[in-house]
This record gives C-alpha cells, sequence and structure tokens, in this order.
C-alpha cells in the first residue's frame, strides 16, 4: 500500500511513538480542546457567570454544535440536535416511535446488537407491555411486518464493522408502516453518511468515537423534518418546553426538534463536542471513507500475510461491506492484545476473542498500518504474549 499522510493528523494531539487504533472507542484529543475549556472558564463561567448563557450563546450549544455536524452526517442542521448520553437519546427516539406508531406491539432489532441498544428496547417494551424481536442481520427485511412500530439498528457492527444497507432497509421499513432509528456510534465521522438521501427517519449516534468529542462526549440525535411535528418525547423537560422560562405548570412542546431536549445541557461537554466536530473542517466525508477503505484493507493483507493461519478475519472481506475497524479472532485475542499496547500499538479487546483495530482517517496513516501489522505478527511468531501479566483482566477491556 502506499504511504499517504493522515488527513488531518495536525489537529490531533498524539503522544509519540504511540499507534492510536482506537478511535473507534474513545477519539484523539484535538489539539483545540484544552484551550477551548480553559478559555470557557477562564473568560466565560469565571467572569461572566450565569451571564454566559445568553453573552456566549450557552443556550443555543445544542443547536449550533449539531449544525456543525450537519455535513458530516448528510442531514440538515434543523434535523439535529447534541445532547444527552447515547443511551437516554435512543430511550427517547424509541419511545417516540412507538407512541407514533400506536397498536403496534413490536420493536424490531438485530440478535447481538450493541448491548446497551438492546437493554434499552427491553426495557422501553417491558414497561408499554410491546416484544422485542431479534433476528440475525440478513432476516431484517424479511421481519418487518405491521406489527412492528420501529426497526432499530446500529448501522456498523461493534463487533465485526459489517455494515447494514440502511437505504434498503428504509425502503421495506416505510413501506410497512414502520419507523426506523439507526444507531450512528461506529459510522458517524468514518463513513460518508447521507441521511435524507437514505429517507433515514431517527438516528442516534455517540460523540467520544470518531467525532473524538472527548470521553463521555454527548450524543446526537437526527429527527427528519417530516416527522418532528408527528413526535412527541417520552421525557419532557423544562428546556424542551416552547418556553422554558414562563415556568409553567404544565407541558407545551417546542416547535420542531427543540422538543428534545430534556434538561441543562452540559456546557463543558459541549464545548468540547464542538472541538471535535471542528477537526472534520474542509475534508469530505467521501475523502474519509475511501482512505478507511485504504487503511483497513492494507491492515487485513499485511496481517494475514504475518499471521497466517494464526488469526481469522471476524470483519468482512469486502471494503464496501465494511466500516472503519478490523476484527480478527484469535484464542488468547486478550492477551495479545494486552502484548500489543505494551509495545504502544492500542486497539481494544472485545468478548470472547476478538482483537478489534479501528483506524481514524484524520490522524491514522498507512505508515502506521503496517508498523502495527508488522508488531502484531512478530507478538504472534514469538508468543510473546503468552505471560501472566498479559492475561490478567481488568475492568475496562
Amino acid at each position: 500500500m502506499s504511504h499517504g499522510e493522515a488527513l488531518a493528523r495536525e489537529r490531533f494531539s498524539i503522544p509519540q511513538g504511540v499507534i492510536y487504533l482506537d478511535g473507534n472507542s474513545l477519539g484523539a484529543m484535538p489539539k483545540a480542546t484544552p484551550e477551548r475549556l480553559r478559555a470557557l472558564m477562564r473568560e466565560e463561567w469565571r467572569t461572566d457567570l450565569i451571564a454566559s448563557w445568553t453573552k456566549h450563546g450557552w443556550i443555543d450549544l445544542p443547536m449550533t454544535v449539531a449544525a456543525k455536524l450537519a455535513p458530516v452526517l448528510g442531514a440538515k442542521a434543523s434535523e439535529l440536535l447534541v445532547v444527552d448520553s447515547t443511551s437516554v437519546s435512543l430511550f427517547k427516539l424509541l419511545g417516540a416511535a412507538v407512541r407514533a406508531r400506536p397498536g403496534r406491539t413490536t420493536i424490531l432489532t438485530q440478535r447481538h446488537n450493541f448491548p446497551t441498544d438492546l437493554y434499552v428496547a427491553q426495557g422501553l417494551a417491558d414497561m408499554l407491555g410491546m416484544t422485542v424481536k431479534t433476528v440475525a442481520a440478513d432476516e431484517i427485511a424479511e421481519a418487518i411486518d405491521e406489527s412492528v412500530a420501529v426497526v432499530t439498528l446500529t448501522h456498523v457492527d461493534y463487533r465485526s464493522g459489517a455494515v447494514h444497507d440502511m437505504a434498503a432497509v428504509n425502503q421495506v421499513a416505510r413501506a410497512a408502516g414502520a419507523l426506523t432509528c439507526w444507531d450512528l456510534s461506529h459510522s458517524g465521522g468514518a463513513l460518508a453518511l447521507d441521511l435524507n438521501g437514505s429517507d433515514c427517519d431517527l438516528a442516534v449516534g455517540c460523540g467520544y468515537k470518531y467525532l473524538n468529542g472527548g470521553p463521555g462526549a454527548p450524543a446526537y440525535i437526527f429527527i427528519a423534518d417530516a416527522l418532528q411535528d408527528q413526535l412527541s418525547p417520552p421525557l419532557q423537560g423544562w428546556m424542551g418546553h416552547l418556553d422554558p422560562f414562563a415556568f409553567a405548570d404544565d407541558y407545551a412542546p417546542a416547535r420542531g426538534i427543540a422538543r428534545f431536549l430534556t434538561g441543562t445541557p452540559s456546557i463543558l461537554a459541549l464545548a468540547a463536542m464542538e472541538c471535535g466536530i471542528a477537526t472534520f473542517d474542509g475534508i469530505a466525508m467521501t475523502a474519509i471513507e475511501a482512505r478507511s477503505r485504504e487503511l483497513t484493507q492494507g491492515f487485513i493483507e499485511r496481517v494475514e500475510d504475518l499471521c497466517g493461519g494464526q488469526v481469522t478475519l471476524a470483519s468482512p472481506r469486502d471494503p464496501a461491506r465494511r466500516g472503519s475497524h478490523v476484527s480478527f479472532a484469535h484464542p488468547n485475542g486478550y492477551a495479545v492484545m494486552q502484548a500489543l499496547i505494551e509495545r504502544q500499538v492500542i486497539g481494544d479487546f472485545r468478548a470472547p476473542d476478538l482483537l478489534r483495530f479501528g483506524f481514524a482517517p484524520l490522524y491514522n496513516d498507512e505508515a502506521e498500518v503496517i508498523r502495527a501489522a508488522d508488531i502484531l505478527g512478530d507478538i504472534i511468531r514469538t508468543g510473546d504474549w503468552d505471560s501472566p501479566r498479559f492475561h490478567a483482566r481488568g475492568r475496562v477491556t
């Protein structure tokens, strides 16, 4: 593979000597973030105190930060909101969706979907007396019938990196009268999404992976313009009121997507998220997706050359069906990953046996891909992973 440069590595602070292949779990820190947060604390919070809600536009940050995200997702600014966590946001969207389809009894999802998505759907179904139906990924379309209120899927599978055909699922769901709600956590910021062009109804995604918003960064929600006034949020909070500072006893929904605001937003987190989104400025998502395919394909080819049959590709081989991370199975995957991390190649492990490597084209380049594969090959060849210290499990994997 060619030794091309990363698309915007100069925008990030990455420790020297580290090959960071975990941006699909926590994005690297943008260089602009520390100074932005210092300025916010020094010149806004400390100096202007509560006046900053108006003077510095804090009150509008869920909308203004979301507007900057629009080109990354192929959506309109009016269709996005940066708010809450991914799990809370998913609950809000699924709750609104089933409420908008009275008489339908099923939430349809994929078997082995990301656990929090399953838990949220199960909790909502238990509360409302509905059923969560789970099927294999390739059985989704045929399982959409008139009992289904909403289909909720993770666009890129968190283990394998397999990508759903969003437009095709949306089309089948719409024909059956069901809504779709996509989790974009492993595709937003890595693939060239077109939420409008694919007729997406609802979507949610996290801000701390490819969007580089920082640990625990807020999530974002997407609601197609045509649906916004048809949906009622199941969590009605004062920030989603038509006139929050009237302090009325009874709820009246704000116009458009703003009704999905709930409580007071985290201003420090939104400021960091804004810096993360700014790392995409001037870079086309088509270029990011193309580079992602080059990086992942080069890594697969070199690892298989070096490791032979000792690891098994657990991601789609076709680049068009793969997101921006690659997983290899190894019987002692956890220990192998710990050995890699000790040698400053940072990926992660997913049970039961997956070595997972995320490629963020903004800051990863081909030289890192080659070096990471070479180190993995050496660890497998020599058996360096088989040391007691590498088998000791930590709380975070």
